[in-house]
């Protein structure tokens, strides 16, 4: 069988949440590294693939997607073994596809908000509102995970494995505070004893904070 093809950075948490999909189903991808930096997600090969030019992408043996969430579904419906990382079961799923919307509409997108001008426009704006404005999805996680250890329940899904991403990479500079959101911390400390973890996650969530701490610090002596 040819392995899924996966472009992707580890600097990019969606690129990081697939490959903890594909870890927790057992599933090899052929990996094929994409520099944003020099801005090869915009050539022309791979506009023709995608013309969002967002990574993740997933090239299947030609069946192409191009958003995280839907790529860590896919994969989950095609080659796991079991359902419970994102479950058949429509009302179950339903609340996994909340959580991932969740991810994207929300976590994702103020993480996004506050990082991505700074990274690539010459920003120095980080200031308390908007670090203020991705902390409230705290106070939000910290109620999903009330009676549950996980985001859906009391199984992992892929819910998780595309949060945790987003929430590794970010929470250096919006911090957690670890007395008010406990079960959130206790979450992230759960998603890091998982035996595929460290190994994929860490080191990306590690070189996005130490870059934008440069970027900043750039940007800032040009000011």
């Amino acid at each position: 069988m040819i392995k899924p093809a996966l472009y992707y950075a580890t600097l990019s948490p969606p690129s990081r949440a697939v490959m903890l999909t594909a870890a927790a189903i057992g599933i090899e991808l052929e990996f094929r590294p994409i520099d944003l930096q020099k801005e090869e997600h915009l050539t022309p090969e791979f506009l023709k693939m995608n013309p969002q030019h967002t990574i993740p992408t997933l090239d299947d043996n030609g069946v192409i997607i191009y958003d995280s969430h839907a790529i860590c579904a896919y994969l989950v419906g095609k080659y796991g073994k079991e359902d419970n990382l994102y479950p058949k079961d429509l009302a179950k799923r339903a609340n996994v596809d909340a959580r991932l919307h969740f991810d994207s509409g929300h976590l994702f997108a103020r993480g996004r908000m506050l990082y991505e001008p700074i990274l690539y426009h010459g920003s120095t704006d980080c200031s308390i509102e908007k670090i203020a404005y991705v902390q409230q999805c705290w106070d939000i996680m910290e109620s999903f995970l009330k009676e549950t250890p996980y985001l859906c329940g009391d199984e992992l899904t892929i819910a998780d494995l595309c949060c945790i991403t987003t929430v590794t990479t970010i929470n250096d500079v919006v911090v957690i505070d670890e007395t008010k959101y406990t079960k959130l911390m206790a979450w992230i400390e759960r998603m890091s004893e998982l035996p595929y973890f460290k190994g994929i996650n860490d080191d990306g969530a590690a070189e996005v904070k130490k870059l934008f701490r440069e970027k900043l610090a750039e940007n800032r002596s040009k000011n």
